[in-house]
């Protein structure tokens, strides 16, 4: 942990501080001119900055909490600079804290910036913390695991840990994500047997995998129905039947151009709570555990699993929606 704190010369303060977190290690590479970005821009706003660098990604869920616990005293905003991993973790601290939350997207996909309308340039996304308008935004839970994006088992895990192994290979973009997920399905997996209970019905399913999305942006990408169920409070899972070979690569090519919606190899669930257990078929295995994706970091967890959308929303800090702008115009 090494906090830089720069307090705004001269006059007094023009707003609360900002603690941000920020993963070095994302950003491509960026790290000094993020670092320049944020001194200059507060220091012209006469906001007082709290920088918190994270060296080593393994102490970032410490140093999350501790960045929470500097924002509550100060009255300040705790923002998360990072990928979508980085800013689930800060998310994981700041919910319920009463702290509002901020982003400064640095990763590859950005999907919870994007979904929320904040700039990719770290500059342009300052200026929306300064701003300091704040909308709730929906957090989903997988028991006491925060998920912003998505969380999934079975395949989809095992597709983002080889993932992670190419991109330390080979560097991090698009293209690179595509072939690790393409040489993941060549290898071949097996299903799972499970067994799903959602408003008030219960149904065995035997998938591959299970996918519990949460944010709009992605799951328009990739052409499924269920983003309006998204942006109406509630949760995504698509749970994916058993197929071959060339009917996952196929599912694979759609996804990419973004016409998973009208796949008959899918299974559409919207629901605002979604319990998990294993299939009646295995036994008593209530104890299993499995690996469980939460944005894009993979763990250990143990059934039943209970995803749900959460009683509270993060006061995030994002620029104005459409209809708030209109309302102010007028």
């Amino acid at each position: 942990m090494n906090p830089t704190d720069l307090p705004a010369s001269g006059a007094p303060p023009s707003g609360p501080p900002l603690v941000v977190v920020f993963n070095v290690g994302a950003g491509h590479g960026r790290a000094d001119e993020v670092r320049a970005t944020l001194r200059t821009g507060c220091a012209a706003a006469q906001r007082t900055l709290h920088l918190v660098e994270v060296q080593d990604p393994r102490q970032l869920g410490s140093i999350a909490r501790q960045a929470v616990a500097q924002a509550r005293q100060c009255g300040g905003v705790v923002v998360a600079a990072g990928g979508d991993g980085t800013i689930n973790t800060v998310a994981q601290a700041a919910l319920g804290s009463g702290c509002a939350f901020g982003v400064l997207p640095q990763g590859t996909f950005n999907y919870f910036s994007r979904t929320h309308g904040i700039p990719a340039e770290t500059a342009d996304a300052l200026q929306v913390l300064l701003a300091g308008h704040t909308q709730p935004a929906q957090v989903g839970l997988v028991g006491d695991r925060v998920f912003l994006v998505n969380a999934s088992l079975g395949l989809y895990p095992q597709l983002l840990e080889e993932r992670e192994d190419w991109k330390r290979q080979f560097g991090r973009s698009r293209l690179v994500a595509f072939g690790a997920g393409l040489a993941t399905l060549l290898r071949g997996h097996r299903s799972l047997r499970l067994r799903v209970h959602s408003q008030g019905q219960e149904r065995e399913l035997r998938t591959p995998t299970l996918f519990v999305g949460n944010n709009a942006l992605q799951l328009q990408q990739l052409g499924l129905p269920e983003a309006v169920a998204v942006e109406d409070g509630h949760l995504a899972a698509i749970a994916l039947r058993p197929v071959g070979l060339l009917q996952m690569l196929g599912l694979l090519w759609r996804g990419a151009f973004g016409r998973l919606g009208g796949a008959d190899e899918l299974i559409h669930i919207a629901t605002r709570q979604l319990t998990v257990r294993p299939s009646r078929r295995l036994g008593t295995l209530g104890a299993m555990r499995i690996k469980v994706a939460t944005d894009g970091e993979v763990g250990w967890m143990r059934l039943p699993l209970h995803f749900r959308v959460a009683p509270q929303a993060l006061d995030l800090l994002r620029p104005p929606a459409r209809q708030d702008t209109a309302a102010e115009a007028g």
